[in-house]
């Protein structure tokens, strides 16, 4: 009896032909790790009443406050549309102040609070107890932080060049 290692052509519909399979996708295996790292995280980020996506806006104020709502989206990869709601819905809840520039009143400059700034000394435990979660080896997982990286980079350009073409052809009528 022999085993099959490679697919029929008829275990394939002839109009899926050559498109790989589910699981062989690279974008399904990032989103399928993104949803999971998400949950992941709920557990750890519940008790400091932080979603996953408060957790990142809080990070990246951390790091650089105050900052503009432009430079969070850049920091982030969220536009203004989705970036907007969840900063007024932290600002409702007492983690970050909102306020306009006074040397250009179109930015808008955000910083945390007292109690949003309180939440980083309980957040340093986040990262180490997701560490214990995730099945790597810890120079693995610093191996695949910087592929991530330089695909995010790459990607990034990528849509930002597709932008500036759409944007050209736009202009001359093209598309």
């Amino acid at each position: 009896m022999t085993t099959r290692t490679t697919p029929s052509p008829l275990d394939v519909p002839a109009d899926f032909a050559g498109i790989p399979k589910l699981d062989q996708q690279l974008c399904f295996a990032l989103y399928s790790a993104s949803g999971l790292m998400t949950k992941l995280y709920r557990p750890l980020l519940d008790p400091l009443g932080l979603t996953y996506p408060q957790y990142l806006v809080m990070l990246a104020l951390w790091e650089h406050a105050p900052s503009t709502v432009g430079a969070l989206g850049e920091a982030l990869g969220l536009d203004s549309a989705t970036l907007t709601p969840l900063l007024k819905r932290m600002e409702a809840g007492g983690l970050i102040t909102r306020r306009r520039d006074a040397a250009d009143e179109r930015r808008v400059l955000v910083e945390p609070t007292a109690k949003g700034q309180a939440l980083s000394a309980r957040a340093k435990d986040v990262s180490a107890a997701l560490a214990c979660s995730v099945p790597l080896e810890p120079g693995a997982a610093k191996a695949l932080h910087a592929t991530l990286t330089h695909l995010v980079a790459g990607l990034r350009n990528a849509v930002a060049e597709d932008a500036s073409a759409d944007a050209e052809a736009l202009v001359s009528g093209s598309r």
